[in-house]
């Protein structure tokens, strides 16, 4: 291994000449940050500044907090009742791999429910028919 390697960045010349290539990103960013700024003052709300940010506290945090833990969707469908269906032949699988799980643990020679792919394929666990 080298003590020290170099490595040098170009703009690809598929790109242009290095110049035009620039002044354009330049641009790009510029607009960006002017249209980022508009829709904050906009909005109405403010940047903190460098003196600002370093006058914080390092153990500071925020007073509000935003909701977590609310939804927890394991199935979308355009029908209330294909949804519900859909939860429940869920909850029916969990509660089924939960039992044959606990009796697996046990010793016992138990079906675990359709589904358990893993089981099924790594330990040769037996599988209820569909």
């Amino acid at each position: 291994m080298p003590e020290a390697a170099e490595l040098r960045l170009a703009i690809p010349a598929e790109l242009g000449p290095e110049g035009d290539v620039l002044e354009e990103l330049r641009q790009r960013v510029a607009a960006a940050v002017a249209s980022i700024g508009a829709e904050r003052q906009r909005a109405g709300q403010r940047v903190y500044g460098r003196r600002a940010v370093l006058q914080q506290p390092w153990w500071g945090r925020p007073t509000s907090f935003s909701p977590r833990r609310n939804l927890r969707s394991r199935v979308a469908a355009r029908s209330k009742w294909a949804r519900i269906e859909a939860l429940l032949r869920d909850r029916a699988f969990l509660v089924g791999y939960a039992a044959a799980r606990a009796g697996w643990h046990e010793g016992a020679t138990v079906m675990f429910p359709m589904g358990t792919y893993w089981l099924r394929r790594f330990a040769n666990v037996p599988i209820t028919a569909a």
